[in-house]
């Protein structure tokens, strides 16, 4: 296996392959190092993990040649309720409605599991000829004018023109270039598993606003869904100590019965939650993409979809410079990557971090004050479609890919 590329990822979760994907599309050669041995984030069995990917993220998957090798097992996404709830209350008849067919783009985006998407990814990579290297993490790097090289954790050397940062929240690659992380926690950790249950959910995602944090119902195949369950860190930490009745006894009560009988159908998780965003996304021949960027609240299941955003959006940066004949790895190609990304993804995460500041609680002034914006948002037909838009990641400069 060749021990030089263009472009060298770290990382090789989602964002990671699917960079390569894009400049494999391009004709710039990347190579993928990922930390995990060969297979491992593609297991056979069902868990639970679940991701919401926006129509735009979709195209993009449909254009890398990923989508059709997944788009048996996705669920289409065919609307959101949003609602204001409470422990007892359920899933109130009072929400704001939002249905694909009122921007007329087919459904708004669609669920798929993570063991199916890892899977695609590396079959795809595999036949677009990119290397990878799995189970050598980066353990050291270096950038001089002639280029970058790292060191993995088994002494292996690789070099290249430009080092692409797709290693999570915790980023070696950004820690090493010296980018420092601004970010706060939540006070609140994310309950995660799926359901089965009783009822149809007609393609419908639920977004219920508790006092202790947001509760997403998410669409899967047949009469299941996922369930991210955002509640505060103490609370969450006994829920998590629960036998599986208990647990499905303590999520029957927030999620009341509009899907009737429930039952767990996967392993259950816990995560921490936090925001953590990257001072600068670029330094001397290293650049930013996802959660290494920007790792925010799950509340509109936005990350994974800012992420692919990033892929989409540095793959076109890096073509058009190759075809200028610039340096990939110039401070002022990776600049234009910068400006295009960092001020969307940041006025996001902040604004989401808003939404869950104002919902988690339950402040009679502000519920009061939420349910007429939520009635506003519902009387207003222009303001609906652009909530959908952003929902779907058509609003914006959307990268060429996700056309």
């Amino acid at each position: 296996m060749a021990d030089e590329a263009e472009v060298l990822i770290a990382g090789g979760g989602l964002v990671g392959p699917v960079v390569a994907l894009a400049l494999a599309r391009a004709g710039i050669a990347a190579a993928v190092i990922d930390a995990r041995p060969a297979g491992s984030r593609a297991q056979r069995g069902f868990d639970g993990r679940a991701y919401a990917l926006a129509l735009a993220s979709v195209r993009l998957l449909r254009t890398l040649g990923v989508w059709d090798a997944v788009a048996r097992e996705a669920q289409p996404i065919l609307g959101i309720r949003t609602t204001d709830g409470a422990a007892g209350r359920g899933v109130s008849p009072l929400h704001m409605a939002f249905d694909a067919a009122e921007i007329e783009e087919g459904p708004m985006g669609h669920m798929i599991e993570d063991r199916f998407l890892h899977a695609a990814l590396a079959d795809a990579l595999a036949a677009a000829g990119v290397a990878v290297v799995a189970g050598d993490g980066v353990a050291a790097q270096a950038a001089d004018a002639a280029g970058v090289s790292v060191t993995l954790a088994s002494g292996r050397r690789m070099t290249g023109r430009l080092l692409v940062g797709a290693d999570g929240r915790g980023s070696g690659v950004a820690a090493r270039a010296g980018i420092r992380r601004t970010g706060w926690a939540y006070g609140q950790t994310a309950l995660v598993c799926a359901i089965a249950h009783e009822r149809p959910h007609g393609g419908i995602a639920h977004q219920v606003f508790l006092p202790g944090g947001p509760l997403a119902i998410l669409p899967l195949p047949g009469n299941r869904s996922s369930i991210v369950w955002s509640e505060r860190d103490s609370i969450a930490a006994e829920v998590a100590r629960l036998p599986d009745a208990d647990f499905l006894a303590a999520l029957r009560v927030r999620v009341g019965d509009f899907l009737g009988r429930i039952a767990l159908a996967g392993d259950r998780f816990a995560y921490t939650l936090s925001l953590s965003l990257a001072d600068r996304w670029c330094a001397p021949r290293v650049v930013l993409a996802g959660d290494a960027a920007h790792g925010v609240h799950p509340i509109a299941g936005q990350g994974l979809n800012l992420g692919l955003r990033d892929a989409a959006a540095l793959a076109q940066v890096l073509a058009e410079a190759r075809q200028r004949g610039e340096d990939l790895a110039a401070p002022d190609v990776l600049a234009r990557y910068e400006r295009w990304r960092r001020f969307d993804t940041v006025s996001l995460a902040l604004g989401m971090d808003a939404v869950n500041r104002l919902f988690s609680n339950d402040n009679p002034l502000l519920r009061a004050a939420r349910d007429l914006g939520m009635g506003a948002v519902s009387a207003m037909p222009a303001l609906r479609r652009a909530f959908i838009r952003q929902a779907a990641g058509l609003a914006g400069e959307v990268p060429a890919l996700m056309r």
